[in-house]
Parts: structure tokens; sequence; C-alpha cells
């Protein structure tokens, strides 16, 4: 069963568009890594800067190493420069109702 994982970040005003910038060079990579079967990114109408990731990834444990990854590269630091605050990410499955 696929995992539905929620990043949720608040840029810095004046980070948002470097930070947009970044996640265009970034997330082709995301895309491609092993498990990830779609990424989709949102941004809060009322709140400029407050971004949501909607990503699907084939287990948790794959998004998890993936995200390891991220570490590894130093991108995670870089981002987490540009955010106010903690991201939160949440897992979620599906329900079939």
């Amino acid at each position: 069963m696929s995992c539905t994982v929620l990043l949720e970040i608040q840029l810095k005003s004046d980070a948002i568009d470097v930070a947009k910038g970044a996640f265009k060079e970034l997330l082709p990579d995301t895309r491609a890594y092993d498990g990830c079967i779609g990424l989709d990114v949102v941004e809060n109408q009322d709140s400029p800067g407050n971004l949501v990731l909607i990503e699907i990834w084939e287990t948790r444990a794959k998004y998890e190493t993936y995200l390891g990854w991220r570490k590894e590269t130093g991108a995670l630091d870089q981002m987490a420069e540009m955010c106010v605050g903690e991201p939160s990410i949440r897992f979620f499955d599906t329900v079939d109702v």
C-alpha cells in the first residue's frame, strides 16, 4: 500500500522566490527517486510562502531512505535556512471508503 506524505513549510518572506527556484532544480531528482510515485507542491492562497508538498511513495521506508539521501546531500540544510520554524511531516494511508 502506498504512503502519502504531507510536508508543510513556511518560507521566510525574503526567500520565497529563491526557495521556489531551488525546488525547481531539486524536485526532478525527487520524482525520479526509487519509490516516488508522484509529487505536487501547493501554496496557501492566504499565506504566501506556506507550501505543502503532497508526495505519494510506494512505502514510508522508501520515503525515509530518500529523506536520508537528501540530508546527506545537504539539500535539507539549504532549504531549512530559507524556512521559518521546523517543517511538519505527516504520513497517511489511503482509506478504502
